[in-house]
């Protein structure tokens, strides 16, 4: 019996032992099998095209599902360029996952050219696919039915503008409405109101017209007396001042009274003496009524109208007929006054122009800010060439996209022996504005050996040649930089006091070099102030 207990208790635990095993198996095994190592194959359509032609690389690659990988970019290909990366295609099977991706490659230059191991990153870790051979054939050209021809030049052609019309037509358009707005409010003659008109009357038709509204006033009804007299005794002050010569405005009524006698004595103005005392009774009259508040019936006040109007009507007769040379005075001093209005009418004009012209100025200043709108209206060269149509193109091996102002020119760079140890071809290309002294150039240098360029030592090299150009105080900053395709490189930019060209003067300017490369080439983009093409030593 206790034998019995003991092998069942020996099975027991054996099985027990079994399954945990099994369990451990199985952890493992699904271990092994999530850490088994990805399968990473590359092949090409074809290894021979013709120049221009393209190849497709495809890079497979199995690997678990929950594997993170990444795919070359960028122009990791050099020699041969990429034209295209096509979207990642992605097939699951089972517990494993596929990725394809396919790259499209061409090349310009008949050769045979090794297509470079890729690396494929995959949690992290870098496997890299096989290197081939790809052969790159001429296109034959028949020479004998076409006969070749050597390049030809480049060839400045002038910008075109074809809406040049319209920019015209829009700024007559402006300045016609500006021209005729002027003319409108302060060059023509307006129309006279009916208080210029009655200025411009002579004095005695003017008195008389004075006197004709005075009759039909209210002063009479309303017993303004005071008003009634005041008013006519100074419409016969300012006719006898303006047109007998007499100073009657400031004078009492006795002193205006002996000037009319004088004058009649003296034989300039024939006046009666009924007339003269007539004339003394009505400025009496008038006198107690402003300064004694006395009030005349109203038929003596209307009667004194009257007889005022008889006195300008006797005192315009009894005076001498002007003479021609008196009536041409008189001429002269209206076209004069006529004169003195219109300048007056143009200086308001102006003012009130150059006052709106401020005012606008100010507040686009402020809203706008005063340097933005100086360079705006009077031009500057900087952003003249700024605003202007850029152009895009490639410069190079491999190509470096470019938009600039003009298209860079190519420039002849001789290697001097020591650096042709190092270098096996240098492609350079500038362009320099004198507008603004903006100098924009690029250079693609290939090595005779794969590889790492020496970025630092480039560095130096374009600070010794601005030293040598007669650059001061040059201030160097760096830092690391990706490019819009995700190529890495380096940054460097500063500033400094850079030599005009032809002149002594220095002017602080501001520089900035692009570099980048990889195994067996270089390649950098400066943009600067007062600079020129230089050639390096050595890299």
């Amino acid at each position: 019996m206790r034998s019995t207990k003991y092998r069942l208790r020996s099975t027991k635990i054996a099985a027990q032992n079994v399954r945990w095993l099994a369990i451990l198996i199985f952890i493992f095994g699904f271990e092994g099998y999530s850490q088994t190592k990805p399968n990473i194959s590359s092949e090409v359509d074809t290894t021979f095209i013709k120049i221009g032609e393209q190849i497709q690389w495809k890079v497979t690659v199995d690997v678990d599902p929950t594997a993170q990988v990444f795919f070359p970019e960028g122009q990791t290909f050099s020699p041969l360029e990429t034209v295209e990366a096509f979207a990642t295609d992605t097939t699951r099977k089972k517990d494993r996952l596929t990725l394809e991706k396919i790259y499209a490659l061409t090349q310009f230059d008949s050769g045979a050219y090794k297509l470079p191991a890729q690396r494929v990153e995959v949690n992290g870790v870098g496997y890299f696919t096989d290197s081939m051979l790809i052969n790159v054939a001429t296109v034959p050209v028949d020479t004998v039915a076409q006969k070749m021809y050597d390049i030809k030049p480049l060839i400045n052609v002038e910008k075109s503008n074809p809406d040049w019309w319209k920019y015209l037509l829009i700024g007559l358009l402006v300045l016609a409405i500006l021209g005729g707005l002027f003319y409108w409010f302060f060059v023509r003659k307006k129309p006279l109101t009916e208080d210029e008109k009655e200025a411009l009357l002579p004095p005695y038709d003017r008195a008389l017209l004075e006197l004709k509204r005075l009759e039909n006033s209210k002063y009479l009804i309303q017993d303004e007396y005071k008003e009634y007299y005041s008013e006519l005794t100074s419409i016969v002050r300012s006719y006898l001042e303006e047109d007998a010569h007499v100073s009657a405005l400031e004078s009492t009524t006795d002193q205006l009274i002996d000037k009319l006698e004088l004058l009649r004595d003296s034989g300039e103005l024939e006046l009666d003496t009924d007339t003269i005392n007539q004339f003394k009774n009505i400025l009496q009259t008038a006198d107690l009524v402003k300064f004694a508040k006395s009030k005349p019936a109203t038929s003596v006040a209307e009667q004194d109208r009257k007889l005022v109007e008889q006195i300008v009507v006797k005192t315009h007769d009894a005076l001498p007929e002007p003479t021609e040379e008196e009536l041409m005075q008189q001429a002269e001093y209206q076209e004069e006054l006529e004169r003195k209005k219109q300048k007056k009418r143009l200086v308001i004009g102006i003012a009130s122009f150059a006052a709106i012209l401020l005012l606008a100025t100010t507040i686009a200043g402020f809203k706008f800010g005063f340097g933005y709108l100086k360079d705006t209206v009077l031009g500057h060269p900087t952003k003249e060439l700024l605003e202007s149509d850029w152009i895009s193109s490639s410069y190079g091996y491999p190509p470096i996209v470019l938009e600039t102002p003009k298209v860079l020119v190519r420039q002849e760079i001789k290697l001097p022996p020591e650096a042709k140890a190092t270098i096996a071809d240098i492609q350079a290309f500038g362009y320099r504005s004198a507008i603004g002294l903006f100098t924009i150039a690029t250079t693609s240098i290939t090595l005779n050996q794969e590889v790492e360029p020496d970025f630092g030592q480039t560095i130096e090299q374009i600070i010794k040649q601005f030293e040598a150009q007669g650059t001061k105080n040059i201030i160097t900053k760096q830092e690391e930089f990706t490019s819009l395709s995700g190529v890495k490189g380096l940054k460097v930019y500063g500033s400094g006091k850079f030599k005009v060209p032809e002149s002594e003067e220095l002017v602080k300017g501001e520089y900035t070099v692009l570099l980048f490369g990889g195994k067996g080439f270089q390649q950098y983009v400066i943009l600067s102030c007062w600079m020129t093409m230089f050639t390096p030593k050595k890299l």
